[in-house]
């Protein structure tokens, strides 16, 4: 039986990536993070609580771990990357700097770095492959910049000290675990719709024309391609598109959860915020690598993935909800540039 460490196990995929290891009876599962763990989670694994940032703590949370999953960062919306472009890009590059450091300084087998969809926020290939990155324009985003960064480690300790890795990029996860923000944008889509969605007001808000197109990917279908690259040969020094393949307007999105929350179909409507200086326009990548060669694909049909994350929301609502305010409609082209 060998010891994973998952770093930002305490968070939604991380969360999903644990339940997916203590589901193998081939590992243990050792968790980092700064944030409170559920209970589930302390009994059935070990708890480190250390600052990763600190190689010494990186150091101490990696010992005895064959393999380490790295998803300790700072995420969220949309808002987020805009808010906190020097504050995530501190973080996390402290953390590449410490947690690849102690990889290496231990010996591990396999270190699997989870990095963004957002590397290829400006592709103009679709659906887009993972040999495209060498030629796709640099990311505009902190956000993503920061998480190409993280790449660039981990092919970097690879070439010059031969650390073992796999690259994973979730396209838009979503699903149960993640609780929804007072400030829209901070959250991410799934859980902030979910939101405006459940008192059956409309019209509901989303930033932008509502043309733009995502790729929700569960989190559970998100674990089981991390677990998976995690365990094959075939991931060995390896980078994979881990996504579903159903592109979707963000309006077709609002209009599922809108349904998925028990509202009238007919009461559907849409109003408009202008979106940030940063906002995909278009995220359809291929998984056709991960199935070549993993043998992984996912498996969560959209409408009841929804459905489960708007009854995941609904059990834990008294911890997030309160009065939704009526949205006011506004065209994409008035208010704010930068900020909700």
């Amino acid at each position: 039986m060998s010891r994973v460490l998952v770093t930002g196990g305490a968070g939604t995929i991380g969360a999903a990536v644990v339940r997916r290891l203590l589901a193998d009876a081939d590992f243990e599962v050792r968790v980092s993070d700064a944030h409170p763990a559920p209970q589930w989670m302390r009994e059935g694994c070990e708890v480190h609580t250390g600052d990763l940032r600190d190689v010494n703590e990186a150091r101490t949370a990696t010992a005895g771990c064959e393999h380490v999953i790295h998803l300790a960062a700072i995420v969220g919306g949309i808002a987020n990357f805009h808010k906190l472009p020097h504050t995530l890009t501190e973080v996390n590059n402290a953390l590449y700097n410490s947690v690849i450091r102690a990889a290496l300084d231990h010996s591990v087998a396999r270190f699997v770095y989870v990095s963004s969809s957002m590397v290829f926020e400006r592709a103009e290939v679709f659906p887009t492959p993972e040999e495209y990155l060498a030629d796709c324009p640099v990311p505009r985003s902190a956000y993503g910049f920061s998480k190409l960064t993280g790449e660039v480690y981990c092919r970097a300790a690879h070439d010059e000290h031969g650390l073992p890795y796999t690259i994973c990029r979730p396209f838009n996860a979503y699903g149960p675990g993640e609780m929804p923000d007072d400030e829209p944008g901070i959250a991410h889509a799934v859980p902030d719709l979910i939101r405006k969605s459940l008192p059956g007001r409309a019209p509901v808000e989303i930033f932008g024309s509502g043309e733009q197109t995502r790729t929700l990917t569960h989190v559970d279908d998100i674990a089981d391609g991390i677990v998976t690259a995690m365990r094959s040969p075939a991931g060995l020094n390896e980078d994979f598109n881990v996504s579903a393949s159903r592109e979707l307007t963000v309006a077709e999105i609002a209009r599922i959860v809108w349904e998925a929350c028990g509202n009238d179909p007919a009461a559907f409507e849409l109003s408009h915020r202008e979106s940030f200086e940063v906002d995909v326009q278009r995220r359809w990548p291929s998984a056709e690598k991960a199935r070549r060669l993993l043998g992984w694909q996912a498996r969560t049909d959209v409408e009841e993935g929804i459905a489960q994350t708007v009854a995941w929301l609904r059990r834990h609502e008294p911890q997030w909800q309160e009065p939704v305010p009526l949205s006011v409609k506004s065209s994409p082209g008035s208010g704010p540039k930068s900020q909700p």
